[in-house]
């Protein structure tokens, strides 16, 4: 049902996104002859297609979620990164992550000099790595 959600949300944020398009082409192609005005198919498709354009590059940024997510700062920024362990984890050590040093404990065994491991959560400040 989740995944359905999703689905139904994403078609109605395209739907939303394509709205200028149907709009104009509906005020090009059916209002204006009604009223007898006449616009010539090449700057019909021009207005569209620079239309079309703008979708393209802003959909990925609407339909991956950018509108939703909020930006990531401080501690939650570091979960899902890699840092290189400075100093053997045994559970606890150093690890160097943007240049930067960090103590970090080892959630899973240990992890020795030289070895890469992912933040999987921050504690204070001291991040918790596993390997």
């Amino acid at each position: 049902m989740a995944g359905g959600k999703g689905v139904i949300g994403r078609i109605l944020k395209l739907i939303a996104l394509m709205a200028d398009e149907i709009i104009v082409a509906i005020v090009l192609l059916a209002v204006l002859p009604a009223l007898g005005i006449e616009v010539p198919a090449l700057v019909t498709g021009l207005i569209l297609g620079i239309l079309l354009v703008k979708d393209v590059l802003i959909a990925p940024y609407v339909l991956g979620g950018g509108l939703e997510k909020r930006p990531q700062t401080g501690p939650e920024s570091l979960v899902g990164r890699t840092a290189m362990v400075v100093e053997d984890l045994s559970p606890e050590g150093l690890v160097k992550l943007d240049g930067e040093l960090w103590r970090a404990k080892c959630l899973h065994g240990t992890a020795r000099r030289g070895e890469k491991v992912r933040v999987v959560g921050v504690e204070g400040t001291k991040l918790i790595v596993e390997p």
